[in-house]
């Protein structure tokens, strides 16, 4: 099977972004955007995807943190999809509920060409740290509609706004390792009654 690799880079006047993903790796991560916490949260989204990551971003956090943390979701979304080509042999669909400690969050996914996003999250504050936690939905908007995915994400509870958001990332990094693994029945075709999965 050809390996499922691809790069994509963003250039803007608000950022520069080069983003480079391999589907099939051990979840190893190189990642510099600026953002401390946002790092962390991409760190956790490869190591639990499996999804090995390098990304590179430059924005302006003289602004803000939005467009980095926006912009960075598009490149990976686009590398994503880029690496996927056809989807063939995908399982497609998967779903998790995670838990952390006192917080427990669902995320489900179908890697169908179609971009939707569901978010059922409320955080109890606007901020973790420095970063905005309005930031958390604008990267999965983001990645949703660039990978070509449908994705839906629900917090059932929690307390601690940082757990709630790492679980978000870890829930849909596990939901991603499934519905991306190869399936052994049928390696070669793309797992679709229509024959593509191109939207």
């Amino acid at each position: 099977m050809p390996p499922r690799s691809a790069e994509a880079s963003r250039k803007t006047k608000e950022t520069d972004i080069s983003v480079s993903v391999h589907v099939d790796g051990s979840g190893k991560s190189d990642i510099a955007t600026g953002v401390g916490f946002f790092d962390h949260m991409l760190d956790q989204l490869s190591r639990h995807s499996l999804i090995d990551m390098t990304v590179r971003a430059k924005g302006d956090l003289h602004i803000d943190d939005h467009h980095t943390v926006e912009d960075t979701g598009i490149a990976l979304g686009q590398a994503l999809a880029k690496a996927l080509g056809e989807r063939r042999g995908i399982m497609r669909y998967a779903s998790i509920d995670l838990a952390m400690d006192e917080t427990l969050t669902r995320a489900a996914i179908d890697v169908s060409g179609r971009p939707f996003l569901v978010w059922n999250v409320a955080f109890s504050s606007p901020k973790i740290g420095t970063f905005d936690t309005e930031l958390v939905r604008e990267f999965f908007q983001a990645l949703a509609q660039n990978a070509g995915i449908t994705l839906h994400v629900t917090n059932h509870y929690g307390a601690n706004n940082h757990h709630i958001a790492e679980t978000c990332f870890k829930a849909v990094a596990r939901a991603l390792r499934v519905a991306l693994e190869r399936d052994p029945r049928q390696p070669d075709a793309v797992p679709s009654t229509k024959g593509s999965l191109k939207g």
